[in-house]
């Protein structure tokens, strides 16, 4: 029996700081990362959308010789966008013909409202949140 007693194994306090304070370090450079990772997936969302009405758009162009009379109301309606994408943008579109296509997240989008994502026709590239800036921890 006294062979047990005496047999005390276990960790230090030294060696069980040293294990949380490497958890710690690994933790600091994962979340920032995994956070990006998450704002660029959720930014997927609006880039598909834009897509879908730009093309709307050029169809109108196509069958009309104009976008004059074609508001983004009837764009959404003609791409049959899903409920949550409509209900988490709010889009817009800029110039006659269009130069520039805008989705802003409303107060329903899990991350908040406010956040833009555009698309340049004459740069042919998106930018904005989640595509080329990515919200600072700090700021908010």
């Amino acid at each position: 029996m006294s062979k047990f007693v005496n047999n005390n194994k276990g960790f230090t306090l030294i060696e069980i700081l040293v294990v949380v304070i490497i958890v710690a370090i690994l933790a600091a450079i994962a979340v920032p990362i995994y956070m990006r990772y998450v704002e660029k997936a959720r930014a997927t969302e609006p880039q598909s959308a834009i897509r879908s009405i730009r093309n709307a758009f050029n169809i109108h162009k196509q069958q009309f010789g104009t976008t004059e009379d074609y508001s983004v109301e009837n764009a959404l309606e003609d791409c049959r966008l899903g409920e949550s994408t409509v209900k988490n943008w709010e889009f817009e579109v800029i110039g006659e013909p269009p130069k520039k296509f805008v989705a802003t997240s409303t107060a329903e989008h899990p991350a908040g409202e406010g956040h833009q994502v555009s698309y340049d026709v004459d740069d042919a590239a998106f930018s904005g949140w989640g595509v080329d800036q990515y919200t600072d921890e700090e700021e908010d």
